[in-house]
């Protein structure tokens, strides 16, 4: 008996009304990973072996974007999600040939205050590089989706008005500058979300956001991922994939809101 098979067999079934969210993998580097305090890298050894594991199985990545539009139309089956935190600049000789040669598309939440620049919220980790614009713009015509994580990776749970704006709208739009196409997608810095953060990244017209854990914001604006990180072998891949849909705690609509500001009342 498959592993997956005897796993499911073994955990209670959810309620009928607990639909399983779109399954989304949550990335951030993909390099050497001697010195990663924060588990947010992946060897480009290890993430060839995770897209390999999804090739196996018939299961195809591809950006938030699609995934949704998918799910919306009932045609999500063998999607999975597959979005880049923070904007790395590894993405671009590490991840896109990976994704490419497999015929993926992904999601890439990138920074557009720290073009260029270092992951400098990470006190206790190594520099990493952060995405310019020319990289960028590269990632773009590859056929990946770019997203905003916020201008410049602060907690808008902690931000005041005008932060807030800033991180939300005008990254939306810098970004559409830079890219001629619109930005939908936006991902919560640290993964941090409550009511105000949400009214905000709706307001600035993104179509949806992404969280970290499930929660009480669970929705189109608070898609819950599964963190993947170096130790994620194929059986683990395998657990995490099964328990998926029991991370819902809140039934909510999985489908992308209409593009423009709606109208409304992680690492």
């Amino acid at each position: 008996m498959p592993a997956a098979t005897a796993l499911r067999r073994l955990l209670p079934k959810p309620p009928l009304w607990m639909k399983p969210p779109p399954w989304v993998a949550m990335y951030h580097s993909i390099t050497d990973t001697g010195d990663d305090p924060y588990r947010v890298t992946v060897s480009p050894v290890r993430f060839a072996r995770q897209l390999h594991w999804l090739g196996d199985r018939g299961l195809r990545g591809v950006s938030v974007g699609e995934l949704l539009t998918a799910t919306a139309e009932g045609r999500a089956k063998g999607l999975v999600g597959l979005t880049f935190d923070d904007g790395y600049a590894d993405f671009l000789d590490s991840a896109l040939p990976l994704l490419r040669r497999h015929g993926f598309t992904a999601t890439v939440f990138v920074l557009p205050g720290r073009l260029g620049g270092e992951n400098g919220w990470d006190t206790e980790g190594p520099r990493k590089s952060l995405l310019d614009e020319d990289g960028i713009l590269r990632i773009a015509e590859a056929g990946m989706e770019i997203g905003s994580h916020g201008l410049t990776h602060v907690p808008l749970t902690e931000a005041d008005d005008a932060e807030l704006a800033a991180q939300t709208r005008r990254s939306r739009e810098l970004l559409e500058e830079m890219t001629g196409a619109p930005v939908n997608g936006f991902c919560y810095p640290y993964g941090r979300v409550d009511p105000r953060a949400v009214h905000a990244v709706r307001r600035a017209g993104y179509r949806y956001a992404c969280a970290i854990d499930p929660g009480p914001h669970t929705g189109t604006y608070a898609l819950p991922r599964v963190h993947i990180g170096e130790g994620d072998t194929p059986w683990r891949l395998t657990a995490k994939r099964v328990l998926h849909p029991l991370r819902r705690r809140h039934p909510a609509d999985m489908v992308p809101a209409p593009y423009g500001p709606a109208v409304v009342g992680a690492r």
